[in-house]
């Protein structure tokens, strides 16, 4: 009995270092945020501000600049592109790997699973040429195509999801006259809902949280996504912590409601994928 009380112990302590540890420099930046420049000289990191001295001039200062309004425009129209073509191109590849027999059908999966095995840095230089060579460099459409093209994790997932549904399913279907094509999206795409939701949520926070592929594709200002606004406000911001500090705070909003409101989704979508009945 001491033993097993022992034992949870242990393991409350350790959950709650780890809640500290992911908490703490998220209550530091908002404490910082929260102060005024003489605030941020004479107290510590670690206490937040009085009550009589919160100040939202540094709130008022990050989004009143031209660039932080760009920057949700820029970022909103690659999420949306991207997970459109994602979504796409994940399921229809998915369902074709699972459902279909074909030549070199393990070639071509194991050439998926080797792309994504390689490191993004060994074929930086192959894939920048390849960007500039089709004109996409400082255009939208750079982040874009590599977004779609080079994470596949949305093809284990969806693969997951199709090998879990009856093949009878199509068998029915295609006895009642159904083409494969109507096959897919009146049966097998609706299905895939739960999947569909878990690859939006997972990929919608790395998008906006990316900041190497917008900085090194698009160095344009007009061309700025939010991670990219805000290493440019950061260096503007030479000794301002509390502005950065808000500024931070403005860009991390959208990924942690995105999290908050819809990780049941992907906890549920990555359990269900991974079971077959």
């Amino acid at each position: 009995m001491a033993k097993r009380v022992v034992t949870q112990a242990v393991k409350q302590i350790i959950c709650l270092c780890m809640v500290v540890i992911v908490l703490a420099p998220i209550l530091l930046t908002l404490f910082a945020s929260l102060k005024t420049k003489t605030d941020m000289a004479v107290t510590s990191p670690l206490s937040p501000p009085g009550l009589s001295n919160i100040t939202f001039e540094n709130y008022k200062e990050v989004l009143t600049n031209k660039y932080l309004l760009l920057g949700f425009k820029n970022t909103g129209i690659i999420l949306v592109v991207s997970l459109f073509f994602n979504v796409i191109f994940g399921t229809i590849t998915a369902f074709i790997i699972e459902r279909f027999e074909f030549f070199g059908k393990k070639v071509i999966v194991a050439l998926f699973f080797v792309g994504m095995l390689i490191p993004t840095f060994v074929t930086e230089i192959a894939r920048f040429r390849l960007i500039n060579s089709i004109h996409l460099y400082n255009t939208l459409g750079a982040p874009i195509i590599i977004y779609v093209a080079s994470d596949l994790m949305q093809l284990y997932i969806y693969r997951q999801f199709i090998s879990g549904l009856s093949v009878s399913l199509d068998e029915a279907a295609l006895i009642d006259g159904c083409s494969y094509f109507r096959l897919f999206y009146t049966i097998i795409f609706p299905l895939l809902a739960p999947a569909t939701a878990t690859v939006c949520i997972i990929k919608a926070i790395t998008i906006i949280n990316d900041m190497y592929i917008p900085y090194l594709y698009m160095p344009k200002n007009k061309l700025r996504t939010l991670t990219t606004f805000l290493m440019d406000y950061a260096n503007a911001q030479q000794g301002s912590w509390q502005t950065l500090a808000a500024g931070i705070i403005v860009i991390m909003i959208p990924t942690i409601l995105i999290y908050i409101f819809f990780q049941k989704y992907i906890l549920a979508g990555i359990a269900s994928g991974a079971v077959k009945e």
